[in-house]
This record gives C-alpha cells, sequence and structure tokens, in this order.
C-alpha cells in the first residue's frame, strides 16, 4: 500500500505528474496543502479528473466529501486529539458513507491504545525524512500492534523490505517521489515491491 501526499507547496506539471501516477495504479494520495484555504482546495480538486477523485483523502476541510466523491478524510495528530472524543458530534453533517477514515501518529503507543478504530495510520519518523529537515528518523518496530500502519519518513525505493520487516502495511512518501529526478520510475520501484 503506497499512501502518496501532496507537496506542501505547488511544483510545477503537478497535477500532469498525479494524473500520470492515477494512470499508474496509485491508490491512495493525501491532499495536504496547509497553505491554501477552502477555495483554493476546490480550484486544485476542480483541476484532478473526476474520475480520480475517488482516490483523494483530505487533511483539511473534511466537508469537501460532501461535494466531491472522495476516497476519504484524514486526522492529523492535533486535530484527532481534539475531536475523537467526540467522534459522533464530529461526524454530523459529513457524508462519510463508504469512505476511509486515517490519522496520523508519531508515538506508536499512542497508536496501540487508540480506540477509535481508523482505516488506517500513518506513523512517522521510521527513516530521517527526505522533506523535512532535522526530522530524525526513530526506526519503530509495530510488529506487535494489530492494525493497519503505514510507515512514513525517509521512504526511497530502496528500503521497503526494512519496512516489512518493521511491520507496516504500506509506505506514506513525499520528498522520495516529489522532490525525485523521475516521480513516476520512484513510485513504480515502490509499487513493484508491494505487488
Amino acid at each position: 500500500m503506497i499512501v502518496l501526499i501532496a507537496p506542501e507547496t505547488d511544483i510545477p506539471n503537478e497535477i500532469e505528474i498525479l494524473h500520470r501516477l492515477f494512470q499508474d495504479g496509485l491508490q491512495y494520495y493525501h491532499l495536504r496543502k496547509p497553505n491554501k484555504n477552502f477555495e483554493e482546495h476546490v480550484a486544485y480538486l476542480n483541476q484532478i479528473d473526476a474520475q480520480y477523485h475517488n482516490r483523494i483523502v483530505v487533511h483539511y476541510f473534511h466537508e469537501l466529501v460532501n461535494t466531491f466523491d472522495l476516497k476519504g478524510i484524514h486526522f492529523q495528530e492535533q486535530k484527532r486529539i481534539d475531536h475523537i472524543d467526540n467522534p459522533g458530534q464530529y461526524f454530523k453533517g459529513l457524508n462519510m458513507f463508504g469512505k476511509s477514515i486515517s490519522s496520523s501518529f508519531h508515538e506508536p503507543e499512542d497508536l496501540d491504545n487508540c480506540y477509535f478504530e481508523f482505516d488506517y495510520h500513518l506513523l512517522s519518523p521510521i527513516f530521517s525524512s527526505i522533506s523535512k529537515v532535522g526530522y530524525e528518523g526513530r526506526g519503530f518496530d509495530v510488529n506487535h500492534i494489530d492494525k493497519i500502519i503505514i510507515g512514513m519518513g525517509g521512504v526511497t525505493d530502496s528500503n521497503i523490505e526494512t519496512f516489512k520487516q518493521l511491520g507496516y502495511k504500506g509506505v506514506g512518501v513525499l520528498g522520495g517521489i516529489w522532490n525525485s529526478e523521475n516521480p513516476l520510475d520512484v513510485f513504480n520501484k515502490i509499487q513493484s515491491q508491494f505487488k
């Protein structure tokens, strides 16, 4: 399972590259654009072919699931802490039927102890981040946790086996793909290791 995180700031040909990644089999695209407002999120989604909307998970403006046929919503750590004690209240007004719900974690214990059943969990940093300077990897082993956990931080096409050995069901990639010379090649190399 590969989760591709959007680059924080738009990059040249981003939508074109994204369409090619979807064509090559990308199933989970996390739309995480902290500097875009609601209207800019709508404009971004409108640039993406509607047939791929059901592969997009939004980090901000969860109400976008009511307007677009999206894959689901993602809770960043603080938002999860703020709202998950009363999920019924939070989800009221959101059309969540058939949608995925995921969340970010930075400590395996927090993930293991979380009572809310997320469809999958992003845990970071496993290795030192490619996109965030000074974000040192911690090499968490999660074989003992019976949940779907996606490892993030320092993902390259050459360390996927290590992620698998540490108990991850997939990887979350940002810099490893977007900062590479050829994002499609890197994606396909990583994807081939999950077939």
